[in-house]
């Protein structure tokens, strides 16, 4: 067996545009915090931070759309299926505009309930009412780039991703600074260059879903009729996937709230070490993308032999990418901690904890993997299931922070992420000894 095979290489052309354009989510984010933080006051930064965090945990909760839309979509491209894949794009379509226009609706009070939530002096919370208001405004747009993200990936327009999310960003980034700085409209400027930037990548995502319908010669009929047809599986994955979605950010919203019971230095320094977990697992969810359109496609097929290369492929090069980070982690750390904050505590601090970094990279890959295997089979139960599970034995670690402090923190992270790759690989297993992972 080669280590890097035609499937190896398959996977890597799919995964590296993903990769590569993950990697502006967390730049965009930096030069939000740096454009807003150069303002005159603390408030505004408060504002934008507690707004962001509202807008997130929400948007996350329909994050389903995109991952039931790739499996489904993947699935009906491996078996060459126009009608399924007509559809694969319009009701989850539709899900996202109602979705939208009820945030419209709603973003009165449920801002109110977030700035409940949340706490804080009333000034931040008026800021991030202000925030709220405008940018949820944009909010089927938003939605609606889950649903063409997803089906874009499900047919493996490798490029697609790459074009809507660096188009988006970079809008996000020159109108942030044109808004608040130029025009010195602040937290209100953050908000409508984030809105406006979601409208422009809807547009363009559309332009390219209409050249893969021209390609796949998928015609306006087929997608009138996308809309009708059995909707009840539909909705099933979606709830599956939106509950193992809560739990997830459930239990990473409880890493924020527990540091900062243990002090201000600890919620600080955590929050510099969550840079490493986030920047390896944008990096390694390229992987679970291409795993997710690849597998889809195998299982349209109902071609287990290419499920088993794709299944080998992916734990051989992601496995040495997460290697390669565990390493650069050992070897760079520190300096990754000099530049995240110059605070010399902070960083004395960090290097104490940096061990679980390196850890994390090598614990993790493998759920992230099995979460692509398990979207594009679409078997949200299985994935809501694993989910469960594991945050049961997150919870039940939490109870070792008394003794371990900080370090039983990241401890019940690594659980977390062990015990989610532990339980779909036994899942997996079961169906590959009993050969009927094709049957639904």
């Amino acid at each position: 067996m080669h280590f890097f095979s035609a499937t190896d290489k398959h996977l890597w052309r799919l995964a590296l545009p993903m990769i590569l354009s993950n990697i502006t989510v967390p730049l965009l984010g930096l030069v939000d915090t740096a454009v807003i933080g150069h303002l005159d006051s603390p408030v505004y930064l408060g504002g934008v931070a507690v707004g962001t965090t509202a807008t997130s945990f929400l948007f996350m909760l329909l994050l389903f759309l995109r991952m039931s839309t790739t499996g489904l979509t993947a699935q009906a491209f491996g078996a060459g299926d126009k009608p399924a894949l007509a559809r694969a794009l319009m009701q989850p379509l539709a899900i996202a505009v109602i979705a939208g226009i009820a945030f419209i609706l709603l973003r009165g009070p449920l801002s109110a309930l977030a700035a409940q939530v949340v706490g804080g002096s009333p000034a931040v919370l008026e800021q991030a009412q202000r925030f709220i208001a405008i940018r949820w405004l944009s909010a089927p747009a938003s939605l609606a780039n889950l649903v063409i993200l997803g089906w874009l990936l499900g047919v493996q327009y490798a490029r697609a991703p790459v074009i809507l999310l660096i188009v988006g960003n970079l809008v996000n980034i020159l109108l942030d600074l044109w808004f608040v700085i130029g025009l010195g409209w602040g937290v209100t400027g953050a908000a409508a260059a984030t809105a406006i930037a979601g409208t422009v990548s809807l547009l363009v995502g559309l332009v390219l879903v209409w050249h893969v319908l021209r390609l796949r010669q998928i015609s306006f009929a087929h997608l009138k009729e996308g809309l009708k047809g059995d909707v009840r599986r539909l909705l099933r994955l979606n709830r599956d996937i939106m509950l193992r979605s809560l739990l997830l950010q459930l239990c990473f919203a409880s890493i924020t709230i527990l540091g900062a019971r243990m002090g201000s230095e600890i919620v600080a320094v955590n929050a510099v070490l969550l840079m490493f977990l986030t920047f390896t697992a944008y990096a390694l969810d390229g992987f679970a993308y291409a795993v997710e359109a690849v597998s889809g496609e195998a299982f349209g097929a109902r071609d287990n032999s290419k499920l088993r290369r794709v299944w080998l492929a992916a734990c051989r090069q992601a496995g040495l990418v997460a290697l390669l980070f565990a390493l650069g982690y050992a070897q760079w750390g520190r300096e990754i901690v000099a530049m995240l904050t110059s605070l010399p505590q902070l960083q004395a601090l960090a290097n104490h904890y940096l061990p679980w970094q390196m850890l994390l990279p090598v614990v993790g890959v493998w759920c992230y993997l099995l979460d692509g295997m398990f979207i594009g089979a679409t078997r949200g139960r299985e994935m809501r299931n694993s989910m469960a599970l594991a945050a049961l034995g997150f919870g039940l670690t939490l109870l070792t922070v008394p003794l371990l402090g900080n370090h039983g923190l990241w401890l019940a992270i690594s659980v977390f992420l062990l015990l989610r790759g532990l339980t779909l690989g036994w899942v997996w297993h079961r169906y590959q000894r009993r050969g009927d992972w094709f049957t639904l």
